[in-house]
């Protein structure tokens, strides 16, 4: 595949934690507008992988391209950087990561306002409106304490969307669903697909995978061992 067209270009990546080598040759590319199920058993480097892309974990060996913007292997990535890849890619953590002294609104317009320099208004707007398509705009003054495990869930996607990032990466986004959830969260996803995003999304749940994803990657001992 030409990775000159992938939203997402990993080669060879390798990451040891002492003595462990968590990857071990991690090559795949994610091409715009799939939804990428990365499978595997818990400690065999899902999470590690999508830490690397958004240079939350330095690697060993290897390179990532995420939208022509470039990480190298031993390297800190500059201010740049690290400025470029925020607009290129977003992040959903399985525990949501939500501020709990912010309302949901007040966490979906904080890169907006401090980061992009967006006017309240405007940040606001936009804001609302995702919360509106992921159906929890009517819990915009919420704080995270007062929101279901689904609800939270949502606010943590528009938070990672409000900067437009054509790729968003999910870790485990299933974990405290129920099965209507899962199925709601799904439909979520494909949506976002169909409007020109991409998703990258770690996950235990083989059927919600299987009927969701456009392509499951199986990542074990730190290998890609089948797609």
């Amino acid at each position: 595949m030409n990775s000159a067209m992938s939203v997402l270009a990993i080669d060879d990546l390798r990451l040891r934690r002492g003595a462990v080598e968590v990857l071990r040759g991690v090559t795949m590319r994610v091409e715009q507008g799939e939804l990428v199920a990365l499978m595997g058993l818990s400690g065999g480097g899902k999470t590690t992988v999508l830490r690397a892309v958004t240079a939350l974990e330095p690697f060993d060996e290897g390179r990532i391209d995420v939208g022509g913007v470039v990480l190298e292997a031993n390297q800190a990535p500059s201010r740049e950087t690290i400025r470029a890849l925020r607009k290129h890619v977003g992040l959903v953590f399985q525990d949501h990561h939500l501020f709990g002294h912010l309302t949901a609104l007040e966490n979906v317009t904080l890169a907006p306002l401090h980061v992009a320099h967006a006017s309240h208004a405007d940040a606001e707007q936009r804001a609302i409106a995702l919360l509106e398509s992921l159906g929890v705009a009517h819990r915009r003054n919420a704080y995270p304490r007062e929101l279901s495990g689904g609800e939270a869930q949502r606010v943590a996607i528009a938070r990672a969307m409000a900067m437009e990032p054509p790729l968003l990466l999910m870790d485990e986004p299933t974990a405290s669903l129920d099965p209507a959830r899962r199925m709601e969260l799904g439909q979520t996803l494909r949506s976002l697909t169909t409007g020109g995003r991409t998703l990258l999304i770690t996950t235990h749940d083989e059927p919600f995978a299987r009927e969701f994803a456009s392509r499951v990657v199986v990542l074990r001992d730190g290998g890609i061992v089948t797609e």
